[in-house]
């Protein structure tokens, strides 16, 4: 199978090694030379970490056209704040019966590229699906060097529409047999698990990311016994959400143990049992997708789907605020709201009806 990953980044590279070592013929794409310039002409990627090795993949390119030109399935690896700007670059070079895959979509990202595709006039017989979350806790040591902390034990996926996902599982279960295909985006988007971990963490940390203290571990140092208890507050309330539209919730603690097999009491001692997130330090600035990814693209869509269902959501509506503040932005106005989506004049069995049969 050709195999084309969207993105060069800590994940893209990551993924684009991890196929490679399974076989695969790998394109990687970036949009800009600088980040995958200094191995484009080697084609190599080295993997460290949980898993160790160098593969030679087939090409390193930035132009589009030629990455998918022969690919089968492609992963999107990018910030969800670009699935609208690749699903633009994609529309003029796609061929019937591809397979899009966005790892992860955070909060109805599937749809979000499902719709940019549509108002481009696009109506081939395409799969859209999207990740609960990314198969690794990965970063980028080197050029061309990715450590891999952890592979999870499985990612719920699903397809847009969702009648496709027989043909998604088909692939999968070759490829990435990681992969669980769940009933619909619905259950990914609403168990997006980097909603509840990712934003919250770093803003309540941001005097000592800002400060001269120096490095620190993201999740074992940041979260704090006060900052877990933030955490489960708007983990409560994004699992109140997904009941109330039908949805059966993992929690943020079922969900470590589901893709890590830690266990704790609370989600404090559950995080601080995961081996998985030693070593992953935490961003160097605020400026950093954990609020321009996680902010807008995740807590957004939560948030404006609570308001409809007259849902209350004074803790992720907290964190919107404060990021907004912070960041000197207004991302409930940038963000996926179910407006923005063209959801928001449909009842909730229209918005699964459309997510089920993509009309």
């Amino acid at each position: 199978m050709n195999i084309t990953v969207i993105g060069a980044g800590n994940g893209g590279l990551a993924l684009a090694g991890f196929l490679g070592m399974r076989g695969y013929r790998v394109t990687l794409y970036n949009r800009t030379l600088r980040r995958i310039a200094p191995f484009m002409k080697s084609k190599t990627i080295k993997l460290e970490g949980e898993v160790s090795g160098k593969v030679t993949i087939e090409n390193i390119t930035t132009d589009i056209q030629e990455a998918l030109s022969d690919a089968e399935l492609i992963m999107i690896v990018v910030p969800a704040f670009a699935h609208a700007d690749i699903a633009k670059r994609v529309a003029n070079y796609v061929r019937e019966g591809q397979i899009f895959i966005l790892n992860p979509g955070r909060t109805f990202g599937a749809l979000e590229f499902w719709n940019v595709l549509r108002n481009m006039g696009v109506k081939k017989d395409l799969i859209v699906a999207e990740a609960q979350t990314f198969l690794f806790a990965s970063r980028t040591s080197n050029p061309g060097v990715s450590h891999i902390f952890r592979i999870k034990n499985a990612v719920p996926v699903s397809a847009l529409p969702a009648n496709r996902n027989n043909r998604l599982k088909e692939v999968l279960e070759e490829v990435l047999p990681e992969f669980q295909v769940v009933s619909s985006t619905l259950y990914t988007s609403f168990n997006n698990i980097g909603a509840v971990f990712h934003p919250a963490t770093l803003i309540l940390n941001s005097g000592r990311v800002e400060s001269t203290y120096g490095k620190f571990e993201f999740y074992l140092e940041g979260i704090t016994p006060s900052v877990a208890k933030v955490l489960e507050k708007i983990d409560q309330e994004r699992c109140l959400v997904a009941r109330t539209m039908g949805i059966e919730p993992m929690s943020a603690v079922e969900w470590l143990n589901y893709a890590y097999d830690v266990q704790g009491n609370n989600l404090f001692d559950a995080i601080h049992n995961n081996s998985g997130y030693q070593g992953i330090i935490a961003p160097p600035s605020l400026q950093n997708r954990y609020i321009f990814e996680d902010v807008p693209m995740s807590l957004v869509p939560i948030s404006s789907m609570a308001k409809k269902l007259g849902i209350e959501t004074p803790a992720i509506d907290s964190i919107v605020y404060l990021a907004s503040i912070m960041m000197n932005r207004d991302f409930y106005r940038e963000g996926r709201t179910l407006q923005r989506l063209g959801i928001n004049n449909l009842n909730i069995d229209e918005i699964k009806k459309l997510l089920n049969e993509g009309v």
